[in-house]
């Protein structure tokens, strides 16, 4: 479940954890006054199924060297 930031006037920055589909926070659990949600730049997204690894990226240049070499004989 997601995380969310909000800002109370009288109690500050506090950070509940809400599921998707929930409405946002109107008021306080604290001191019932009205309450801002934030929006976060820094979010931490962690993929929990097969697929995903830190070593997946763009093919090494080495690699790219052999295809090119390929291309040549076979031409």
């Amino acid at each position: 479940m997601p995380s969310y930031d909000y800002r109370c006037p009288r109690c500050g920055k506090f950070t509940i954890t809400q599921g998707i589909k929930e409405a946002p926070l109107q008021k306080c659990p604290t001191c019932q006054s009205p309450v801002n949600r934030l929006i976060g730049k820094n979010v931490n997204i962690i993929y929990k199924c097969s697929g995903f690894y830190t070593t997946d990226s763009k093919s090494s240049p080495s690699s790219q060297g052999s295809n090119n070499e390929t291309k040549a004989v076979n031409e």
